[in-house]
């Protein structure tokens, strides 16, 4: 069986590919000629193309399973130290077997939107399937040709090499996948985006039919750049959880440019405004995400998250820019379609506040893509390569960051069209003075006094603010309107309008991370001292007062196979009185002769002691150690869970019917109206 394997997972990409070119082809015919029997041909055949990557990959998994050395692959990312988990999750722990899950992941896609009933966008479908396959015949191309997976070597390996150290960490096992989701499932705004365009048709009901599944594929991306964040966190042992790293940034941009598309479609779903920045804005995010995938899997950039260089670096690179051209030239010869049904009426009105947003959002992604790619940019034009480094990006995105945090408050207050710029002023006290007040507070009774801490503190105050005040205005009409209490009332809220206090729970869910990344970016302090045995060494902060650590010795502890740990163990004290003992490690991977510093952390309510075990001396007499006060830290992962909460909340389908009498709806209406 074992040796059948192989070839049956190499046959399966091969056939894969002739059924996505098969697919394209009956895909385009059947909507020229308007032939139903040549579509449901094309159906048919991109859901085979599915079924037969499916068959590719559990072919990989069981040669992962089962240890099969004589694939390549399987010897490059596994061992016999290598647990069954890690044996399963190494399928995309290195490139080969990463391209075969990404494109894996895109053929679901593929065929979920094939089996979904589409009523009025149905005669876009056999170009969105045309699209997607058209996509899908690079990457399964790739792994064809120049990145087969279950290429085989002329021996039988006694044991194979492993994942790399860095990959034996649940956030990293559960980090890829969740961001190989968000980054696929945008081919299904930009398919659909592409058949628009195609077809002739403006875009209205598009957006409608898309907005859902470009939510999903946001939440997955979020999700996935919070985990990776976690992952850094709690395995790189630097004390942070974002080093603008270029694969980090390749991962980002993407997100920043699809955050303004999904608040510049409710300008075209309400005023029929901004078509063209709306196509504009998926083109550029499918082109980001491709990219991405290429700055990872190319090696052209460094860093400990990308694979070693390799031949698809140039494939990659004529692939999107074709795909961009194409899409570029077919946008633009369809510009007069997109033209905007309404104009801007007022500078105070949603509409503007949204732009403003987008505006600033676009800003961020540009300086984001410029910082990670001018070491690429500087030794082509120079011959030298100049790395921007995080104190650029900070410097340059920081005041952006904070605008944003602002506006967030300021646009809930903005009706459609316009307000008056005294009604405004009288929607703004409130909020206002919670800001005021938060401004003159932190620095007479906390330690922030940081003029760049307390101006973002009191923006995300006043945002804050308009959120919960959106919230009690909701509830108390809905309770003077149905005598509800303040809990019924506010889930009758929430379901009546679920896109409106979803967005809001997001944006509180952003406000709490703010918090986080406020305390870490201006307060946190960091210490290293070597100490011998039953010496102490101490670190402060005016948020938590002063630790002190007292050295007890080293110890050996039960770790994973293959891997030799090494606990240092430390008393802690706060303020002078005994919180408990803490035991950072370091995993030593004997096979690869790697070392891994985990870090240990105590927890002082939002913030934490974090602390490493940098090295000893042989005899275990003296070691040094890397302590790190973060302050807030953990309102940076409370927030995360608020906002996937909020972006479940707004792109769950509705229970309501899809119609309701013109009463029914004065009466939401009424209800929900301060």
């Amino acid at each position: 069986m074992d040796g059948f394997m192989p070839a049956i997972g190499y046959t399966a990409q091969v056939l894969a590919l002739i059924l996505a070119v098969y697919a394209i082809v009956f895909a385009v015919m059947g909507a020229r000629k308007n032939r139903q029997d040549l579509i449901l041909s094309a159906k048919n055949a991109s859901l085979g193309v599915t079924a037969l990557l499916t068959v590719a990959v559990v072919a990989m998994e069981y040669l992962l399973i089962t240890r099969h050395y004589q694939t390549e692959y399987v010897s490059q990312v596994t061992n016999s130290d290598a647990t069954l988990f890690f044996r399963m999750a190494a399928l995309w722990g290195s490139q080969k077997g990463s391209l075969l899950f990404f494109g894996w992941l895109m053929s679901i896609f593929t065929g979920a939107i094939l089996l979904n009933k589409w009523g009025a966008v149905k005669t876009l479908i056999p170009y969105v399937m045309a699209v997607m396959n058209l996509v899908l015949v690079f990457f399964i191309g790739l792994v064809v040709t120049v990145a087969n997976p279950f290429q085989q070597l002329s021996f039988f390996p006694v044991d194979g090499q492993g994942l790399n150290p860095l990959l034996y960490h649940w956030g990293m096992v559960i980090h890829p996948p969740i961001l190989y989701i968000g980054f696929v499932a945008f081919i299904v705004p930009y398919s659909f985006a592409m058949a628009a365009l195609i077809t002739g048709q403006r875009g209205d009901l598009l957006m409608r039919t898309t907005r859902r599944w470009t939510l999903v594929a946001w939440l997955f991306l979020s999700a996935g750049l919070l985990l990776g964040g976690r992952w850094a966190y709690d395995v790189l042992g630097w004390g942070g959880y974002w080093g603008w790293d270029p694969v980090e940034n390749a991962a980002f941009i993407p997100w920043l440019v699809a955050t303004p598309f999904l608040h510049s479609v409710i300008i075209q779903e309400n005023r029929g405004m901004m078509k063209r920045w709306n196509v504009g804005l998926i083109i550029l995010t499918f082109a980001l995400v491709v990219e991405g995938t290429f700055l990872t899997r190319s090696g052209v950039i460094g860093s400990v998250h990308t694979f070693s260089q390799s031949a698809i670096g140039p494939l990659f690179l004529g692939f999107i820019a074709i795909m961009f051209i194409a899409s570029l030239v077919l946008f633009v010869n369809r510009w007069e379609l997109l033209e905007s049904e309404g104009e801007l009426d007022s500078m105070f009105s949603r509409e503007s506040a949204f732009l403003l947003n987008n505006l600033l959002f676009i800003s961020i992604a540009f300086t984001v893509w410029w910082g990670t790619h001018f070491p690429i940019i500087s030794e082509a034009l120079t011959g030298t390569k100049i790395v921007v480094g995080p104190p650029f990006f900070k410097k340059a995105v920081g005041p952006l960051f904070a605008a944003v945090v602002l506006l967030m408050g300021v646009t809930p207050l903005m009706p459609w069209r316009k307000i008056t710029s005294r009604k405004l002023l009288r929607q703004l006290i409130v909020p206002s003075i919670v800001a005021v007040v938060v401004a003159i507070a932190l620095p007479l009774l906390t330690a922030i006094h940081f003029k760049g801490a307390i101006m973002t503190l009191a923006f995300i105050a006043f945002s804050a603010a308009v959120m919960l005040m959106e919230y009690w205005r909701g509830v108390s009409a809905r309770r003077r309107a149905h005598g509800e209490n303040l809990f019924t009332a506010l889930v009758h809220l929430v379901r009546r309008n679920r896109r409106r206090y979803g967005g809001y729970l997001i944006h509180i869910g952003v406000l709490l991370a703010a918090l986080g990344i406020v305390g870490m970016e201006f307060y946190q302090v960091e210490t290293q001292q070597n100490v011998a045995l039953g010496e102490s060494f101490s670190i402060s902060s005016p948020f938590t007062g002063t630790f002190e650590m007292t050295f007890r010795g080293l110890q050996q502890a039960p770790g994973k196979p293959g891997v030799e740990n090494t606990e240092g163990l430390l008393d802690v004290s706060r303020n002078g009185e005994f919180v408990g003992t803490i035991k950072p490690y370091r995993e030593l991977f004997l096979r690869q002769q790697q070392p891994m510093t985990i870090p240990d952390v105590y927890r002082a309510g939002m913030t934490e002691l974090y602390v490493i075990i940098a090295g000893w001396e042989p005899d275990g007499q003296s070691a040094t150690f890397k302590a790190y006060i973060n302050p807030m830290i953990n309102w940076l992962w409370f927030g995360g869970i608020v906002f996937a909460i909020g972006t479940l909340v707004a792109a769950w389908p509705s229970a309501q019917p899809a119609r309701r009498t013109s009463r029914t709806r004065i009466k939401e209406k009424v209800a929900e109206t301060p």
